[in-house]
């Protein structure tokens, strides 16, 4: 697909995203922020392109791991023509968290 593969988010990754930017505001600083919007982009563009250049996370239910940044990590899954994001997780948090 030369364009890439359309991209779709979850209500549960777009939940962890807007708390994620939440805390971000309240904590980092503006440059910061956008450092990490253009990361999340950059990520984007790399999975919609190509989808299988992240490792497995969870081989059965066929769940990728793209690191975003030191903090961040997003998962998700490859659908006939599109990406399903699933989750975006925080990785200081406590990895029993991770749905």
């Amino acid at each position: 697909m030369p364009s890439g593969f359309k991209i779709l988010w979850t209500d549960h990754a777009l939940s962890e995203l807007s708390d994620t930017i939440k805390y971000l505001e309240e904590n980092w600083t503006v440059s910061e922020l956008i450092q990490f919007a253009n990361a999340v982009d950059k990520t984007l563009e790399i999975i919609s392109r190509h989808p299988d250049i992240f490792p497995t996370f969870n081989t059965g239910r066929k769940i990728r791991k793209a690191v975003v940044d030191q903090n961040n990590t997003l998962y998700y899954r490859i659908a006939e023509d599109s990406i399903q994001i699933l989750s975006v997780f925080g990785t200081r948090q406590n990895p029993e968290k991770r749905k």
